[in-house]
């Protein structure tokens, strides 16, 4: 008479278990970062032993804001904060036209995740890296033309 019950709970109890664990077999998320900015270095290629290349570059965007709440748009000062982010392109082939093309101040949008790591730095301290993988890059304008 008590065994009945117990085992109809134990039931309950793995049923539920394995509906939960196969929702979060089909549960989806998303890394997705969308950037529009100036490229600040000219890309470089680097190859860790035994590991593809990646190609490397910094991309500025800018936040900007008034400083004033004025019911005037054109009144208030214009501030602005400038945010860098490191770019990594993996793909063989957007790796290397990313390399030719992209330079020091080229307007680029880039497509891609968000990527946290950590490495040691030249005092064998542990750093952290936020880095985004590009999987997508559009080239916008040429470099920025430099007043004479």
């Amino acid at each position: 008479m008590f065994r009945r019950p117990a085992l109809q709970v134990l039931r309950q109890f793995v049923r539920h278990e394995s509906e939960i664990a196969s929702s979060l077999v089909l549960e989806r998320s998303l890394n997705r970062v969308q950037l529009l900015g100036r490229v600040g270095q000219d890309p470089v290629m680097r190859q860790v032993e035994g590991k593809n290349p990646v190609t490397i570059f910094s991309l500025a965007t800018n936040e900007m804001w008034r400083s004033r709440d004025n019911e005037t748009y054109q009144m208030g000062d214009v501030s602005q904060k400038t945010k860098w982010h490191r770019i990594s392109v993996f793909r063989p082939g957007l790796r290397d036209v990313a390399y030719q093309y992209v330079k020091k101040g080229s307007r680029i949008y880039v497509e891609g995740k968000v990527d946290y790591g950590e490495y040691m730095d030249k005092n064998n301290v542990r750093q952290q890296a936020t880095t985004i993988i590009a999987d997508n890059i559009i080239f916008l304008s040429d470099q920025t033309k430099e007043k004479a």
